[in-house]
Formats: structure tokens, C-alpha cells, sequence
């Protein structure tokens, strides 16, 4: 009943343009909670095939499952409980992101454990004050990573960090952190660490802070077509059209209630449309009010409360008959509301709205090529 078609050649185009501003490393496809909801091996297939050398995931259960579809490009993980041990990940050739002596350390003992060598990147905390190390941190987190590379036992693969507000690339914080990372640099340099890869730069950064490259940047949201940077355009295409078929329509006199309430009344005699899509497929509740479908290209509000299965549209006097399509989002061009509609009447960001589209939304994937 309904649908989420995803464009594997909005995919490319967008890996193309993105990696057009990769450094030396290359461009990490970031496909972290399903690739953003759009399917992480079909996204990450697509990008390694246009320019992405690097894949990046948040989870070691996301890592692991990109290895068991067969994806054997370098990865890096970043976020994984204390008592994780690693045996899984470095037997997968798995990049590690380290913020701390102590999962140094169970890297170390891991590696040494089952004759292998952990790749790790060490995260440093430059003024996010979220994962990584902080400033007074790094000079024993350098320290103990040249131990075990010494020893054989690790090869610190990459300096990294994440930057807070990449959008306005004159913002003070913004600059700070560059500053701040340098500073880290200059750190590990000292240590006797010498990483072959720096990265910071995320899709805003990547796009417009040639500052921020460094070796390889790290393509999230705007792999899926979603423009980072507000009221800029990249060209960049998005990739995911959520539709439903409409299952009955019904032509209603004024002063008809709607769905639970009721808190919608019609004001005049209209036609509404039912659509299985509702907050259990990720149609935002709080958007009811603000937010609407395209039905034969024309925008038709949302009618009355979002339910957990369905939605009501309010179609007017258009002919609309049962089994036709309701877009929930698309790329916009044929009229349809986009993904930075639905996150403005959610009051949320385009991420939340990709990745709130439920398992039971069937994922189609298409493309020319």
C-alpha cells in the first residue's frame, strides 16, 4: 500500500558532486541508521561505484552487517558500548573511532589476543563537547596510541573530529574548532603520530570550507539529495519519493469531523481521501494542521488528527478514486511537498524525517544505469 522509491542515480549524481571536493582519501559515504533510512547496502553499492572510497557507520552492528552484504570497502564505526571487545570488528578489517585510553587499550589486548592489527581513528573533541577526547586528554591518548603502534599492536589510521555548525563558514565557533583541531595536530605530531588521514569536513563543510577538507570528507545528509547549507543550492538531487495509494474516497457535507476529536471540522462540502501512512510509518503527529500530501499534483492538507496507520486528506472537488497515489515527499518538481517541507511543519531537520520512515514502507530502488 505504500512506498519508498529510492533513486540510485540521485545517489550517484550526489556522490559525484560531493566527491569532487575530497582530498587525497577520498569521500566516506556515511550510511549510519540504514543509510539514512533509504537502505545502507544499497546506498553504500551505489556511492563506492561514483567516487565514495570509505564507508561510515555508527554502530558495530551496521558494520558488521555491510560486511555480511559483501561490502569490503574500508569502513569506520564510532559508537559501541564498554563492553565491547572487538574480536568481530577487527576480524571484519574494521575501522575503530577512539576517543579514550581505555578502548585503546581493549583494542591493544583484542588485537594482541587474535594476532591481528586494530586500523583505529582518534576522535578528538574540538568544542562539540559530544564523543571524542577532550584538549586535556590528547597528550595521553597520543601517548598511549604510539605505544601500541610501536608495539605493533594498532596503526592510528586517522585524526578526526566533528564540527558543530558547519553552515555559515564565517561563524567564530566554527573557526575555533578548525583552530582547535590544528592544535590537535600539532599534538599527535609531537607524539610521533603520524595518521595518513585527516577529516573533519561534513557535507556543508565538504561544499563550501575548503579549510575543512584535509584528506577525506565524511557525505551524510547531503548524499541524499538534501542541500546542507540553507538557501544554498549544490545541485544536489534527493533521493527518496514516499507514497501511498489511496484505499477510499468519500464526498462529506460541511460540518463533517474528522479522525479523533474531532479536531478538524470541514467548513464546506468536500471529498477525503484515506491513506495508510501514519506516525507508525514516520508521518510526524505534531505536523497535522500544517502539513499535506500531492494527489494528481495538487498539495491536499492533512484532515483532522495523523493516526497510527492512516492519514485524511482533504482533496476538495478533485476526481480522486481509490488505488491513485498520494506523495507523501519527493524531489518537488512536479509540485510535491519535499523533505524540508515536512521537517519545517514538524519543526525538526530533514534527518529525522528520513530516518522516522518505518520497516513497513517497502523500499523500491530505482534506477537508469
Amino acid at each position: 500500500m505504500a512506498e519508498a522509491v529510492v533513486d540510485l542515480d540521485a545517489i550517484a549524481h550526489n556522490t559525484r558532486v560531493l566527491a569532487a571536493t575530497a582530498g587525497p582519501a577520498g569521500m566516506m559515504a556515511v550510511v549510519k541508521a540504514d543509510g539514512f533510512g533509504h537502505g545502507a547496502a544499497e546506498v553504500a553499492r551505489a556511492a563506492l561505484r561514483h567516487g565514495a572510497t570509505w564507508l561510515g557507520v555508527a554502530s558495530v552492528a551496521e558494520a558488521l552487517a555491510l560486511r555480511a552484504a559483501g561490502l569490503t570497502a574500508p569502513t569506520l564505526l564510532w559508537l559501541y558500548p564498554p563492553t565491547e571487545t572487538f574480536e568481530e570488528v577487527l576480524a571484519a578489517g574494521i575501522d575503530v573511532s577512539v576517543g579514550g585510553v581505555e578502548a585503546l587499550e581493549v583494542l591493544a589486548d583484542t588485537a594482541d589476543r587474535t594476532g591481528t592489527v586494530a586500523n583505529v581513528h582518534l576522535k578528538l573533541d574540538t568544542g562539540m563537547s559530544r564523543g571524542g577526547a577532550p584538549a586535556e586528554e590528547w597528550a595521553q591518548l597520543f601517548s598511549w596510541a604510539r605505544k601500541f603502534e610501536n608495539a605493533g599492536l594498532l596503526r592510528v589510521r586517522a585524526l578526526w573530529s566533528h564540527l558543530a555548525n558547519a553552515e555559515n563558514p564565517r561563524n567564530p565557533r566554527l573557526l575555533a574548532q578548525l583552530d582547535e583541531f590544528d592544535q590537535a595536530r600539532q599534538a599527535a605530531a609531537a607524539a610521533g603520530l603520524e595518521p595518513p588521514i585527516l577529516h573533519v569536513a561534513n557535507s556543508a563543510a565538504a561544499l563550501q570550507l575548503p579549510r575543512a577538507r584535509f584528506d577525506m570528507l565524511r557525505a551524510g545528509i547531503g548524499l541524499y539529495g538534501i542541500e546542507p547549507v540553507p538557501g544554498r543550492d549544490f545541485g544536489l538531487r534527493s533521493a527518496m519519493t514516499v507514497r501511498a495509494q489511496i484505499l477510499l474516497t468519500k464526498r462529506v457535507p460541511a460540518g463533517t469531523g474528522v479522525s479523533y476529536g474531532p479536531d478538524f471540522v470541514t467548513d464546506r462540502e468536500t471529498a477525503l481521501a484515506l491513506v495508510p501512512l501514519g506516525f507508525a510509518d514516520g508521518v510526524p503527529r505534531h505536523a497535522a494542521g500544517r502539513a499535506s500530501f500531492s494527489v494528481r499534483g495538487v498539495r491536499c492538507p492533512i484532515a483532522g488528527r495523523v493516526s497510527m496507520d492512516q492519514v485524511v486528506l482533504d482533496v476538495g472537488d478533485l476526481p480522486v478514486r481509490a488505488g491513485e497515489w498520494a506523495v507523501m515527499f519527493g524531489p518537488g518538481k512536479a509540485g510535491e511537498p519535499t523533505v524540508a517541507d515536512w521537517a519545517g511543519w514538524a519543526g525538526t531537520n530533514p534527518h529525522e524525517i528520513l530516518t522516522g520512515i518505518g520497516a513497513r514502507v517497502a523500499r523500491r530502488y530505482e534506477s537508469i544505469r
